[in-house]
């Protein structure tokens, strides 16, 4: 294996951190994402298990340490413990993760971890068992809550990811609080983002995690410090409480001076940024099994990431919902 200096672009912002959707399909029907359930279209086959390893073997090369295995709902694939086996055999992979809903969770875990799964991130946006079945069109809270403690006996990394929204904000926010309490669990508040299908949904229901961070601080929790191979969010701890929380807010100044993440969509597109135009097409190397050549391809593409996603200007760019490259 060719070992190059750690992805750099022109703003001097280094890649650590791979997001590699598997699949774009997504069996819930979350109101911010897809009402009306996942709509088919003509594409070209996901990745293989042998073209994602392709995949993950050229960004190892360039200094990535992190996979995160993500969707749509990549628990969908059967082949997921291949995958994710392939990611922890990947010289230079130091972290696998995995982002789900959580539906098979009970059923799956055991397996993932087998397969060398090393942190979870599991989607709940309300512990109370009638709104939660009301987001997502599906009342299985139960059954995920337990396949967390599963996950967690097993001694995998667990977050939950909660998306920030506007109506009923401060009583889900007591929720969390009294459930992290003794779960030891990190929960990230992800403010809600515009994309191309939500337009009318956002403007009725973002709130700024910046509100909801000044709550906490004056509360006594207090910021950790952000591994360099960390997603974006802003992590607070207390002592007082088992679990941690993190905040993701994409429209605070400077959000984009700390990406250290690309993504790969399920059909091996590089996108440079969530919410970029179009994804780079790199199917054809990845075919080839050339890790070398994909990884020198990617770094040439760098150059074309901009400085910012540019959302707090309305641009949404070719993001219609967040299922499409794992959000």
């Amino acid at each position: 294996m060719k070992k190059n200096n750690v992805l750099e672009d022109g703003y001097g912002r280094r890649f650590y951190y791979l997001r590699l959707s598997v699949t774009d399909v997504c069996n819930f029907r979350c109101d911010y994402c897809l009402p009306e359930g996942y709509q088919s279209v003509p594409k070209a086959p996901d990745l293989s298990v042998a073209e994602a390893a392709t995949v993950m073997r050229a960004f190892a090369q360039l200094g990535t340490q992190k996979v995160r295995l993500s969707g749509g709902e990549p628990s969908l694939r059967k082949d997921l413990p291949e995958l994710i086996q392939a990611a922890r055999q990947t010289p230079g992979i130091q972290r696998v993760a995995v982002t789900s809903n959580g539906y098979k969770l009970p059923s799956v875990i055991d397996s993932w971890h087998l397969s060398g799964l090393d942190q979870l991130n599991i989607s709940i946006d309300s512990l109370d068992d009638n709104e939660f079945a009301r987001i997502t069109g599906h009342d299985c809270l139960p059954k995920i809550r337990a396949g967390i403690d599963r996950a967690l006996a097993l001694g995998i990394q667990t977050k939950v990811n909660a998306v920030l929204l506007s109506d009923g904000a401060q009583a889900r926010l007591q929720q969390f609080l009294r459930w992290l309490k003794t779960t030891p669990v990190t929960l990230r508040f992800i403010e809600l983002m515009q994309t191309g299908d939500n337009r009318d949904y956002f403007a009725s229901n973002h709130l700024r995690g910046s509100d909801i961070e000044q709550q906490l601080i004056e509360s006594g929790w207090q910021l950790l410090p952000r591994a360099i191979d960390a997603g974006p969010a802003r992590e607070y701890v207390h002592p007082d409480y088992a679990g941690r929380i993190g905040l993701i807010t994409p429209y605070s100044k400077d959000f984009c001076s700390s990406c250290n993440r690309l993504r790969i969509s399920a059909q091996g597109k590089l996108h440079l940024c969530l919410f970029s135009d179009a994804g780079l097409d790199l199917r054809e190397t990845i075919r080839t099994g050339d890790a070398d050549a994909l990884a020198e391809k990617v770094r040439a593409l760098i150059g074309n990431k901009e400085v910012s996603h540019y959302l707090q200007n309305g641009n949404t760019g070719g993001t219609q919902n967040l299922s499409i490259i794992g959000g």
